[in-house]
C-alpha cells in the first residue's frame, strides 16, 4: 500500500518521489488538488502533506522543519495522527511541533503573518495542509504534516516571488521576468528569497533521505485516525 503526498511544487515532487509514495503537486489550485486526491485516497495508507512553507512564528528560520500538531482549516482544528508525527520529529531532529494553517493564496507579507500567528497560534502555514486534511477526514485515512521554512516570519515577498509558479507547480521564468523589468528594484529581495528558498529544499531533500522513501508513514497494523 501506498502513502498519498500534497505537496506544491514539481521540485518538491522530484525530491520526494519514490517508490511507496504517490505525490501529487498543488500548483496552487486547492481545487484540482482535492479532487486529485480524493480520486487517490481510497486503498491508500495515509496522507502526508510534506514540502516548504512559510513560518508565523518568530524564531523560525529557512531550512528549520516543523511538525503539525494540527491543521486549522476553516477555523477547526483537525489533529494529526501523533504515532506519525512523533516519528517525524524524531527523525527530523529539532523540528518544531505545534499548528499549522492551511491557506488557499500565499500569505506573503510579514503583517499578515504576524496576525495570522497572533490570533490563531498558528506556528507555520502552507497552502496544501488544509486540502489534505480535509480528504484524509472524509476516507478515515492517518494524516500528517511535516513542512520546512522558506521564509522567515519577517520576511515579505518581493511581488516577482508571488508570481513565479505555473499552476503545474513549475517555474514561471518569464511571469519572473516580466515583474522585474516592471519593478528592478525588488531584485535585491528576490535574491534573498532565492537563497532562503534553496536552504529549504535542502533541508527537505536531508530530512527525506533520513526519513526513506516510505517517510516513516503508518504500520499497516494501525487504525486509520478517526478526524470526524
Amino acid at each position: 500500500m501506498t502513502i498519498l503526498v500534497a505537496t506544491g511544487l514539481q521540485r518538491e515532487h522530484r525530491i520526494l518521489a519514490g517508490p511507496d509514495v504517490e505525490v501529487i503537486v498543488g500548483g496552487g489550485d486547492r481545487v484540482r488538488l482535492e479532487a486529485t486526491l480524493d480520486r487517490l485516497a481510497p486503498g491508500m495508507r495515509g496522507i502526508i502533506s510534506i514540502g516548504i512553507g512559510g513560518a508565523l512564528a518568530p524564531g523560525l528560520r529557512p531550512g528549520d522543519w516543523v511538525v503539525a500538531d494540527a491543521v486549522l482549516v476553516d477555523g477547526e482544528k483537525m489533529p494529526t495522527d501523533q504515532a506519525w508525527a512523533n516519528r517525524l520529529a524524531t527523525c527530523l531532529t529539532a523540528a518544531r511541533r505545534g499548528l499549522l494553517i492551511g491557506a488557499d493564496a500565499i500569505v506573503s507579507e510579514a503583517p499578515q503573518k504576524a496576525v495570522l500567528h497572533r490570533t490563531t497560534g498558528a506556528v507555520a502555514v502552507d497552502m496544501e495542509s488544509h486540502v489534505a486534511a480535509r480528504v484524509a477526514r472524509r476516507h478515515r485515512l492517518p494524516f500528517t504534516v511535516a513542512r520546512v521554512v522558506s521564509d522567515a516570519a519577517d520576511r515579505t515577498l518581493p511581488p516577482a516571488a508571488l508570481v513565479g509558479m505555473r499552476p503545474d507547480g513549475g517555474v514561471d521564468l518569464p511571469a519572473v521576468l516580466r515583474s522585474l523589468l516592471g519593478n528592478p528594484l525588488q531584485l535585491p529581495a528576490l535574491i534573498r528569497t532565492g537563497l532562503e528558498a534553496e536552504r529549504a529544499f535542502r533541508s527537505l531533500l536531508g530530512g527525506y533521505r533520513r526519513l526513506g522513501s516510505g517517510l516513516v508513514g503508518p504500520d499497516l497494523g494501525e487504525l486509520p485516525l478517526d478526524m470526524a
